[in-house]
């Protein structure tokens, strides 16, 4: 069946927005032309307990295969997640526990429910249903797919044994476990992101051997986080879809401006050709990269909150940092005298440590607003002395109201 032009167009957008590699594009495209319905996999670890933007891109490239009208498998690896998914680790990954899993697990459903459509077009899959109850017969089988020499040439692999650093066989194990869950659910198409080009591979490898059609793979560009690494929850650089809606959009604008555009591409719903044009203002000087950031996260707080959360965290962030206020809905804690700083921004959840605190102390990044005076917190042991209300970095805001001692 011949697709109209709408349909066109909008497969040779899935097809190149944000894309890194696909295999076989040929193969994929006449596919996808012919009307045929696809069963396209996309495999998650809950590796934490939300979901970032980064992570949202290829679901969101999931939910565009769904708007076509083809299957979306989504297969939760609460197996795989025990294994841990070396890609793109120049380190060894701990083994989670099933505890951690599960509780990583607690609000999965709702998050994936504010990207893909969670009642038409799609299974859920957990793969601890057909991968705990391999052999080990069965696994070694499937081991003969696999060289030594294919796994040691792998990027981060041969990095780690250039250095000396200790890979384990289990970290060997996990392409298999992926490539086995194509084999469960039959997949045509598997999404991932690009780090995962070595994981999908595994999936074709896997059908054939055991004489599936081997499905295709489209792999989506990685996203740059907060701190200029890629967006990962390991890393803590990351701006999740839960976050509210003033974090979120102080998150965004905290982004780095020669990012922008590629935030607009992968982040955002506003067409190719909105974004071309939003790329050519900023390199003509005609639009200022502060007016695109704003856009920017009014675009993606709206797509995860509402236009009015979007209002509102704009307004609230405007106030705060264009004109140096305070957010009005900012925390108030009363505190007895003389009690020190540090164990008031730790007790509160604004620092995670004192060593936190003693870094951010000799970045002058804590700015304290007092009745008497405002100043810069330059002493790691202050005290504090008077009522008013501290900026830690750009985003963390706490009044104190000071409880004195009676006479």
């Amino acid at each position: 069946m011949k697709q109209d032009k709408e349909t066109q167009a909008k497969i040779q957008e899935i097809l190149t927005r944000g894309v890194e590699d696909v295999i076989v594009k040929e193969d994929l495209e006449k596919q996808l032309l012919s009307g045929n319905k696809l069963r396209i996999k996309l495999g998650i670890d809950p590796t934490g307990p939300k979901i970032h933007l980064g992570r949202a891109i290829v679901l969101r490239k999931l939910r565009a295969f769904q708007n076509l009208g083809h299957t979306a498998v989504l297969i939760i690896g609460d197996f795989t997640a025990l294994i841990g998914d070396p890609s793109d680790k120049l380190e060894k990954r701990p083994m989670l526990t099933p505890e951690k899993i599960k509780e990583n697990l607690t609000t999965y459903k709702k998050q994936l429910g504010q990207i893909l459509d969670l009642k038409n077009n799609i299974e859920i899959h957990f793969n601890s249903a057909w991968l705990k109850k391999l052999t080990f017969a069965e696994i070694a089988q499937m081991a003969e797919s696999f060289t030594v020499q294919q796994m040691s040439q792998r990027r981060n692999f041969k990095e780690r044994l250039e250095r000396g650093d200790d890979i384990s066989l289990r970290e060997f194990l996990y392409p298999l476990m992926q490539g086995y869950d194509s084999v469960a659910i039959k997949s045509d198409v598997e999404l991932g992101g690009f780090d995962q080009l070595f994981n999908v591979k595994a999936g074709r490898i896997m059908q054939d051997f055991f004489k599936q059609r081997p499905q295709n793979i489209l792999t989506t560009a990685m996203l740059v986080g907060t701190d200029g690494r890629k967006m990962s929850t390991s890393w803590g650089n990351v701006v999740n879809i839960v976050d509210e809606p003033k974090d979120m959009y102080g998150k965004i604008m905290s982004v780095r401006d020669d990012l922008v555009v590629t935030y607009f591409t992968l982040c955002t719903n506003l067409s190719i050709d909105e974004v071309k044009n939003i790329a050519q203002g900023l390199v003509q000087n005609t639009l200022h990269p502060r007016d695109a950031k704003m856009r920017l996260a009014r675009e993606i707080v709206t797509l995860y909150h509402s236009p009015k959360d979007a209002q509102d965290a704009e307004t609230s962030f405007v106030a705060t940092f264009a004109k140096g206020e305070i957010p009005k809905d900012t925390k108030t804690v009363t505190v007895n005298i003389k009690v020190p700083l540090v164990d008031i921004l730790i007790k509160q959840g604004l620092v995670a440590s004192k060593s936190e605190f003693r870094r951010l102390v000799q970045e002058g990044a804590i700015t304290f607003h007092g009745e008497i005076e405002e100043k810069k917190i330059i002493d790691p042991a202050s005290l504090v002395d008077q009522s008013g209300a501290l900026k830690i970095g750009k985003r963390r805001f706490l009044k104190i109201t000071v409880k004195k001692n009676k006479e």
